[in-house]
C-alpha cells in the first residue's frame, strides 16, 4: 500500500463527486470550432467530418489539431487502431517488440517523441483508463491500450499536438488524442477484411460491424463490434551465434553447446529441434509479430430527458489473447544443465526437451469500461456535465514449453505466473458560462473539479512458477563435505552406482540452476500486492476574442495526489489573424505527471539483451527493499514546460499549417541501464549487487545476471515541427504531412552516466528517425477510387555495444501503399490493395540483437515486408 496523504475531510467530501477528467467544451479548439460553426456552419462541418476536400488540421485553432473522419480511418488497412494512427499522424510512432513479455501484445507508442503515458487518451472527451502493462525498459510506459478501441466504433479522431496538462490533466504533456464514438440511431455497416504478408505468413482476418437503434423518439444506442485474428510472422534465420549454433547446415553446428549433458546425442538433438521449432517454422527462435486474436464490443448511447438535460452512457468490453516465443534455451546455457538427483543419478531438462526449448508466452487481456453522465444547461445559460467512469484492464499470463529448473525432474512444463490489474474510478463535474466583462467579446469561462482513485495489483502465480526448488542451491542432498570428501549420504549413492565425485568442483552435485518458470518467473506472495492512490483537482479555463484579430486563452489546474503531493500548472495560448487567410498561433504551458501506481510497484524477471547476449534480468520497484538495497532513490513527479509557435493559412485551394514546438521534461522517468550481477567475488560492483539481492531475500539471486529499476534520472528537451498541407483538385485530394523531432539529454553527462550507460544515452537521442513524412493522393473515377500513400522515414543511428563505440547508421526508408476501391451500389463496395507494395525492408541488424534475428526488433520502421489485402464493405 502506498503512503496516503489525505486532504481534510471537508475538502474531500466537497470534491468526491466531481472530476475534471476531460473537458469536451473548454479546450481551445472546441471553443474555436463553436465560433466557426456559428459563423459558417457548412464549412466547419466539412472540417470536422473530414469529408473530401477538407484540410486535416483545424485552421482556426490556437494549437495544432488533426481531425480524421470515419472515411479517413476506414481508408487505412489495419485492424489495430494503433497502426491507423501511425499511418495518419507522422509524429505518432509505434514499435514492434516480438520478444518482450507483455510488450509483445501491447505495443509502446509515442507522440512527438514522448512515450505513451505523456499523451492523454480520451473517448468522447472522457479520460481512458490505463493498461495493466508497465513496459519494463526505457521510459517504463504505462498508458492506455489504444488497440482495445475498435476502429469500427469510431466516428472520428482528433489529435491535439500540444501540451494540454492545464486543460486535461497530468498525462497531457505531449498532447491529447480524443476518439469520438459513432452516434447513429439507425442503420449500420459490416466490413470483412482478409490478407497476408508477401512472405506467405501473418494471415489476418477481421470482421467489424455497427448497428444503430433509436430509443424512442429522443434517444439512441450505437453498438459496434470487432473480431480479429492474426497469425504469427517470422523474419528470422536459424539460431547460430558464437556461443551456440544449432543450424545443421552451418559448419559451426553444435559449436558452444555442452554436448556432454546427460542424455545428449547428436541424432536425438537434431530430432528434438523439430519439436523445439515455433509455429512450424524452421527456426527455434522466430522474430516477428505474435499470434493474436480479439473480440471487442463498444456501445455509445444518449437520451434527451428534457430540452435542457441529456443522459449519456458509453463503454466497452474487450477480450484478446496473444502468444509468442522467448529466447531459445540450448544445452549448457545455465538452464539445461546436469544436476544430481536424490538417488545420485544425473538429470537434465533434455529428458523433457531433447532439442532444447523455447518458452512460449501467452497473455489473456480483459478490458472493460463504463462512463455515464448528465449534461445540459441551467436557466442562467451555464452548461454542465456531471459524469462518472470506471475502467479496468487485466492481463493474465501463461507460460508453456519451459521448466522451473530448480525443481529438477519434478518440474511441470506449464505455469501461470500471475496477473496484472489496473483499475480507475473517477467522478467529474465540468461547467461553462459566457460572461460579459466589458471586453471586445464575451469571455468563455470553463471550470470543474475532480476526484479519481487508481489501483494496481500484482496477483501471485501458481507456486511452481516462483518457488525455489532443491537445486537452487549446490549439493541439496548433502552428498559432500566442504573439504571435498564424501558424506554418508554420498557414499550410499556411490554404492548404488552413482558417478558422484565430491573432489571434482565441476561435478553436477555443485550445479546451481534458476528459480521459477524459466523465461518469466511467477509473482510470489512477497512481490505481489495492491498499490493504491487518489487524486483531487480543480481547473479554470478562460478564452475570448480581445480584438477582431486576437483570440487568447489561459488555463490553470491544481491537482493533489495522495502519494506525491500537489502541483499547479498553467497554459496561455493565442491566435492572431494576420490576414483574412493567414493566422499566427502559439502557446506556453507547464505540465506535471506523477508516476503511476503500476510504475511504482511493478516487478519482473525476464531474459534481456543488455550487451547483445541473453541475460536473466530483474526489474524491482525503487521503493522496495531490493530497490533500496541496490541504491535506488524514491520516485518523484516529472515536470514539463511546453512551447509552440506556428501559423495556418489558405492559398486558394491549398491549406497549410506549420507549428514549431519544444518540450522540456524535468526529472524524466526511465529505467536505469542494467547493472551486472555476479557471484564472482572478484567482479567488483557486480558482486556487490549479488550481495544486495541476497540480503534482500531474492530467491535465486545467484542465477540473476542483471538488475535495474525506474528512476527520475535526467532532463531532456524534445523539439521539432509539424507541417501539414492539403490541396484539392477537381477529383483529387493531395495531402502532405512532415514531422521533424529531436530529443537531447540536458543533464550533465557525468550525472546521467550514474543511471544510463553510453549506449542507452546514445539511443535515446538517435535511434528514432528525426524525419517522418506521409504523402498521399486520392482520386475518384466515378465508382472507382484510387489511394496512393508514401511513408518516408529519415536516417537514424543505433549503438551496438554498451560503450557506444560501435554505431550502425540506418539509411532512409520509403514505404508505399496502394488501394483501389470500387462502389458496386449505394450500399456495397469492395477494396483491395497492398501496404508496403514494393516489399521494402529497413537495413539488416548488425549486432544489436542476436539469436537468429535479421532486423533490429525495436525498429519503428516496419520490418515485416509487403502485405496485400481485400475488403468488403456493406452499409444499410
Amino acid at each position: 500500500m502506498l503512503t496516503q496523504t489525505k486532504l481534510s475531510k471537508a475538502i474531500r467530501t466537497a470534491l468526491i463527486t466531481c472530476s475534471i477528467g476531460s473537458v469536451a467544451v473548454s479546450t481551445a479548439y472546441a471553443a474555436e470550432a463553436e465560433d466557426a460553426v456559428a459563423t459558417d456552419n457548412a464549412v466547419e462541418k466539412i472540417v470536422i467530418t473530414g469529408s473530401r476536400g477538407a484540410p486535416r488540421s483545424v485552421a482556426d485553432s490556437p494549437v495544432p489539431v488533426d481531425v480524421f473522419s470515419e472515411d479517413d480511418l476506414a481508408a487505412v488497412p489495419f485492424s489495430d487502431t494503433n497502426d491507423i494512427l501511425k499511418t495518419l499522424v507522422p509524429s505518432y510512432s509505434l514499435e514492434r517488440q516480438p520478444i518482450s513479455d507483455g510488450a509483445s501484445f501491447i505495443r509502446p507508442a509515442s507522440l512527438r517523441g514522448m512515450p505513451t503515458d505523456k499523451t492523454l487518451v480520451l473517448v468522447n472527451g472522457k479520460r481512458r483508463h490505463r493498461s495493466a502493462l508497465v513496459q519494463i525498459g526505457g521510459s517504463g510506459t504505462q498508458g492506455p491500450d489504444i488497440a482495445t478501441i475498435p476502429s469500427s466504433a469510431l466516428k472520428g479522431v482528433e489529435v491535439l499536438r500540444d501540451g494540454a496538462a492545464a486543460q486535461y490533466g497530468s498525462d497531457a504533456i505531449a498532447g491529447v488524442i480524443n476518439f469520438a464514438l459513432k452516434d447513429n440511431s439507425e442503420g449500420g455497416s459490416v466490413s470483412v477484411t482478409t490478407g497476408q504478408y508477401y512472405e506467405g505468413d501473418g494471415g489476418q482476418v477481421s470482421i467489424t460491424g455497427n448497428l444503430g437503434f433509436a430509443l424512442g423518439e429522443k434517444g439512441f444506442i450505437s453498438v459496434s463490434g470487432e473480431y480479429s485474428d492474426s497469425a504469427a510472422t517470422s523474419r528470422s534465420e536459424q539460431y547460430c551465434e558464437d556461443w551456440a549454433c544449432v543450424d545443421v547446415d552451418d559448419p559451426n553446428f553444435l559449436t558452444g553447446l555442452n554436448t556432454g549433458v546427460s542424455g545428449f546425442t547428436e541424432e536425438g538433438f537434431i530430432a528434438g529441434l523439430d519439436s523445439a521449432n515455433i509455429n512450424g517454422d524452421d527456426v527455434v527462435q522466430p522474430w516477428g509479430q505474435p499470434n493474436t486474436s480479439a473480440a471487442r464490443l463498444f456501445f455509445n448511447s444518449g437520451y434527451e430527458i428534457s430540452d435542457t438535460m441529456n443522459f449519456y452512457a458509453f463503454g466497452n468490453y474487450s477480450k484478446s489473447e496473444g502468444d509468442g516465443g522467448f529466447y531459445y534455451r540450448y544445452p549448457g546455457n545455465g538452464t539445461i544443465e546436469d544436476i544430481r538427483q536424490e538417488d545420485g543419478s544425473l538429470y537434465s531438462p533434455l529428458e523433457k526437451f531433447p532439442g532444447g526449448f523455447t518458452p512460449r508466452f501467452f497473455g489473456d487481456i480483459t478490458d472493460l469500461s463504463f462512463v455515464g453522465g448528465l449534461e445540459g444547461e441551467f436557466a442562467n445559460e451555464m452548461t454542465y456535465d456531471v459524469s462518472g467512469r470506471f475502467g479496468s484492464n487485466k492481463i493474465e499470463y501463461t507460460l508453456k514449453n519451459t521448466v522451473n529448473p530448480s525443481m529438477g525432474a519434478a518440474s511441470p512444463t506449464e505455469f501461470t505466473p500471475g496477473a496484472l490489474i489496473n483499475e480507475e474510478l473517477q467522478f467529474s463535474a465540468d461547467f461553462t458560462k459566457y460572461l460579459e466583462l466589458g471586453l471586445y467579446s464575451d469571455v468563455l469561462v470553463a471550470f470543474g473539479l475532480t476526484y479519481m482513485e487508481e489501483s494496481y495489483e500484482l496477483e501471485a502465480g501458481d507456486e511452481a512458477s516462483y518457488s525455489a526448488g532443491a537445486y537452487a542451491l549446490p549439493d541439496p542432498h548433502n552428498f559432500c563435505n566442504d573439504d571435498g570428501t564424501t558424506t554418508a549420504n554420498g557414499l550410499a549413492v556411490i554404492a548404488n552406482g552413482s558417478t558422484l565425485d565430491c573432489s571434482d568442483s565441476s561435478d553436477a552435485v555443485f550445479q546451481v540452476v534458476g528459480v521459477g518458470s524459466n523465461g518469466f518467473p511467477g509473482y510470489s506472495p512477497d512481490y505481489s500486492g495492491l498499490y493504491e492512490r487518489d487524486m483531487v483537482g480543480a481547473y479554470i479555463d478562460l478564452s475570448t476574442d480581445l480584438t477582431d484579430e486576437l483570440f487568447v486563452q489561459t488555463a490553470f489546474r491544481y491537482e493533489d495526489y495522495s502519494d506525491f503531493g500537489d502541483e499547479l500548472v498553467g497554459k496561455v495560448a493565442f491566435k492572431y489573424n494576420l490576414t483574412e487567410d493567414f493566422n499566427l498561433r502559439g502557446s506556453v504551458g507547464t505540465g506535471f505527471r506523477a508516476p503511476t501506481p503500476g510504475q511504482q510497484g511493478t516487478t519482473n524477471v525476464s531474459t534481456r539483451l543488455p550487451d547483445g547476449l541473453p541475460v536473466a534480468t530483474g526489474l524491482f520497484p525503487a521503493s522496495s527493499p531490493v530497490g533500496q538495497a541496490l541504491g535506488a532513490d524514491p520516485l518523484t513527479p516529472e515536470k514539463s514546460v511546453n512551447y509552440s509557435l506556428g501559423f495556418t493559412g489558405n492559398i486558394d485551394k491549398l491549406n497549410l499549417t506549420f507549428d514549431l514546438y519544444s518540450i522540456a521534461l524535468e526529472d524524466r522517468f526511465y529505467a536505469v541501464s542494467t547493472k551486472d550481477v555476479s557471484t564472482d567475488t572478484t567482479s567488483g560492483e557486480a558482486y556487490d549487487n549479488y550481495i544486495a539481492l541476497e540480503a534482500a531475500g531474492v530467491d535465486g539471486a545467484n542465477t540473476i545476471g542483471g538488475v535495474n529499476y525506474f528512476q527520475n534520472a535526467f532532463d531532456t528537451t524534445t523539439s521539432g515541427f509539424d507541417f501539414v498541407a492539403t490541396y484539392q483538385l477537381d477529383n483529387t485530394l493531395l495531402t502532405g504531412s512532415v514531422n521533424y523531432n529531436s530529443t537531447v539529454i540536458d543533464t550533465d553527462v557525468n550525472e546521467v552516466s550514474a543511471y544510463l550507460n553510453a549506449e542507452n544515452q546514445y539511443d535515446l537521442e538517435n535511434s528514432i528517425p528525426k524525419w517522418r513524412t506521409v504523402l498521399s493522393a486520392k482520386h475518384n473515377f466515378d465508382a472507382l477510387t484510387v489511394l496512393v500513400r508514401g511513408n518516408f522515414y529519415g536516417s537514424y543511428d543505433n549503438a551496438i555495444d554498451s560503450d557506444a563505440t560501435v554505431i550502425q547508421t540506418y539509411d532512409p526508408s520509403v514505404l508505399f501503399d496502394l488501394e483501389l476501391s470500387y462502389t458496386i451500389s449505394d450500399s456495397l463496395s469492395v477494396s483491395g490493395g497492398a501496404r508496403n507494395i514494393l516489399d521494402t525492408y529497413p537495413d539488416e541488424d548488425e549486432g544489436d540483437d542476436c539469436c537468429g534475428n535479421v532486423y533490429w526488433s525495436s525498429n519503428i520502421v516496419d520490418w515485416q515486408g509487403g502485405y496485400y489485402y481485400a475488403r468488403l464493405n456493406y452499409t444499410f
